[in-house]
């Protein structure tokens, strides 16, 4: 007997061995047909896979979010079979499931052209109107190797060696095509859907190593239906729209250019953003109890081995050695290796432990605008979003267990408002917990995440597990914005950790009179200014709100005629703290304005000989199709609070 226990608590009983998808039938041929994805005791299973023990069954429906992964993975092979069918001698590789789709490496001599994907779509659709079965069966791992070596397939037949040993080998087969997978995967090519498209072609590596042959990556998504699909282009074209790079271009805000790769070229508009924030931020964190520190770019080694670092992270660090030779040296040569600090932490930890600190020190709430260098490979590198060389709005708390609770909420508090200022009301929370890798023992892990659940939790806030994702010394608090097309971007994170304090040997006085460890809150709201920036282009369209317009007003003449009371406008402006400029070219004034527009400067004071003997200007908001007459003073009262930023003065 096997015995079937349903969410619901109900147990069904069967005489031998069942499938998911005959208990899903018994129950009803609607949730049959809903169906794609089994859980078998936790484990994601077949439908057609059969259950031979006692298990706990949960059925995913195509409608839940759990099914889009599946739903992805098997386009991903029928992207396979229709390539190897359209083009015979291409060998296949791997094809997951992405965030928003999937792709699939090939590896072909000839390379594929995106005029091929009418081609590649339309047989993907032939493939799912043949409704295939998709089999899973179990083989000898020898037997994989022999069937894909016979073939040509020489990266799948390498690849079935490296599986774990005591592993099942599995493959799944759709009528004759076959490719080794872990899966699951749907009871067959018709249960896909249409609801499908391929964008891009990209290079890649054989298992990610560039000395290994080059492949070909088509990359596709898939969602559950049409209304999905179109609503995602949808974002992929306003995406377009918004792309940070190009924004960045025409709005004259920065450049990229290959002799520093992965490093920004400010211009004096983007600078100006960026030090708007910066003050914002500044201001913010004076009034949270912060205090600001800077600490050196270089740092010998031997500190990021003490805290960790070097064994974590050293693939990701900017290297210098140099030769700091002396007399006294048996051989006259010293040399010392040091290391572009990618974070900021252990030197924070180097300024608490200058001199003693008590417990009535704690919470020390330590800031810096910390600029950082942390190899990316090139391939990594998107604009300004993912760079090599980056400024992190970074602090860390150092305070006592007990404090952990009340500096979670003061910081979510904290974070939430400044999110607020920038434009974005909602964000998410998920919690990561311990990576495989890691540092500290077992013990001081569950203390951690048991402490940060707790502090979450006592914050009001809920949370999501992101499991495994935490850093290699603390759990995380990772917050995810939604802009206004509906991306998710990870900014902030707040993390719990007992091993760097360990590590690096800070102490206080406690009030017993003896030292202990303190805790060591790693937290930053924006993640970095760069990235955050990026963020915010492309969440304005290049349209920032009046008090981060690097521009706020312009004065544009109707005539030369003008010139004189512009400059008075203009002077007036500035003045009353406005980042101003005027435009007296001898051009039409509606030529003026689209320019204007364009550069999307928010306020426009158009100003003529009647403005000039009236002492008004002519007053126009970017978008609008009017304009409004204002006296000068009472213009520039209404501009100058509308540019107030949210921390104070403007």
């Amino acid at each position: 007997m096997v015995a079937i226990t349903l969410p619901d608590g109900s147990v069904r009983s069967y005489d031998g061995p069942v499938t998911a998808l005959d208990v899903a039938t018994e129950i009803g041929p609607g949730l049959a047909k809903a169906a794609v994805l089994a859980r078998v005791d936790g484990t994601e299973w077949d439908l057609n896979r059969p259950i031979e023990t006692d298990a706990k069954l949960e059925l995913i429906r195509r409608q839940d979010d759990a099914a889009l992964e599946l739903i992805r993975h098997d386009a991903a092979h029928v992207l396979a079979m229709a390539v190897q069918e359209l083009f015979p001698g291409t060998q296949i590789t791997f094809g997951p499931a992405t965030e928003e789709g999937f792709y699939y490496d090939f590896h072909r001599e000839q390379p594929f052209s995106s005029e091929d994907f009418e081609a590649i779509e339309n047989r993907m659709k032939e493939i799912v109107d043949r409704d295939v079965p998709i089999v899973r069966e179990v083989w000898d791992r020898k037997d994989v190797a022999d069937l894909f070596a016979e073939k040509g397939e020489s990266f799948k037949a390498e690849w079935v060696w490296e599986l774990p040993e005591g592993e099942d080998i599995t493959m799944y087969r759709q009528g004759d095509w076959i490719d080794l997978c872990r899966g699951p995967h749907l009871p067959s090519t018709g249960r896909l859907g249409k609801a499908f498209k391929l964008l891009r072609l990209a290079g890649a590596y054989w298992r990610g190593d560039a000395n290994n042959p080059q492949l070909q990556r088509i990359y596709g998504t898939a969602w559950r239906d049409e209304k999905e699909l179109k609503a995602y282009l949808h974002r992929l074209e306003e995406a377009e729209k918004r792309d940070h790079r190009r924004l960045g271009r025409e709005l004259d805000l920065f450049h990229l250019q290959e002799e520093a790769r992965g490093s920004i070229f400010w211009h004096p508009k983007g600078w100006t953003v960026y030090r708007t924030i910066e003050r914002y931020m500044r201001d913010r964190l004076d009034k949270a109890g912060y205090v600001e520190v800077k600490t050196p770019q270089l740092v010998d080694r031997a500190l990021w081995e003490k805290s960790g670092h070097w064994d974590k992270f050293r693939e990701n660090m900017f290297i210098a050695e140099v030769d700091e030779s002396d007399s006294t040296s048996e051989d006259g040569a010293n040399r010392r290796m040091l290391a572009l600090k990618p974070m900021n932490c252990p030197g924070h930890v180097q300024i608490f432990k200058q001199g003693i600190k008590s417990y009535r020190d704690l919470p020390i709430r330590m800031g810096e605008f910390g600029s950082c260098h942390r190899y990316e490979p090139s391939g990594a590198l998107h604009g300004i979003m993912r760079v090599r060389a980056f400024t992190q709005d970074d602090a860390h708390i150092f305070c006592t267990e007990d404090q952990i609770e009340s500096e979670t909420k003061i910081f979510i508090d904290l974070l939430a408002s400044i999110y607020r200022d920038f434009g974005f009301e909602d964000f998410a929370i998920k919690f990561s917990d311990r990576p495989e890798t890691r540092a500290g023992s077992d013990e001081t892990w569950d203390k951690a995440e048991e402490a940060l659940k707790r502090a979450t939790e006592a914050a009001g806030a809920t949370f999501t597990l992101n499991p495994g994702e935490g850093a290699f010394y603390g759990p995380k608090l990772e917050f995810v914005l939604r802009d206004a097309i509906g991306r998710d971007w990870q900014c902030g994170t707040l993390q719990v950790d007992f091993v760097l304090p360990e590590r690096l040997d800070a102490t206080y006085m406690a009030e017993d009179g003896n030292r202990y460890r303190p805790v060591m809150l790693h937290r930053a709201i924006l993640g970095s200014f760069e990235r955050f920036i990026g963020i915010l282009i492309e969440q304005f369209s290049g349209r920032f709100p009046m008090w981060l317009s690097p521009v706020q007003a312009t004065v544009a003449t109707i005539t030369n005629d003008a010139d004189g009371y512009a400059a008075e406008v203009l002077a007036k402006l500035k003045a009353a703290g406005l980042r101003a400029e005027s435009d007296t070219r001898n051009e039409k004034i509606n030529l003026k304005i689209r320019e204007l527009s364009l550069q999307k400067v928010p306020a426009v004071l158009v100003v003529g000989k009647r403005e000039q003997e009236e002492g008004t200007v002519a007053l126009r908001r970017l978008g609008g199709k009017d304009q409004e007459i204002l006296a000068l003073d009472d213009a520039i009262h209404i501009l100058r609070e509308e540019a107030r930023s949210p921390a104070g003065a403007p």
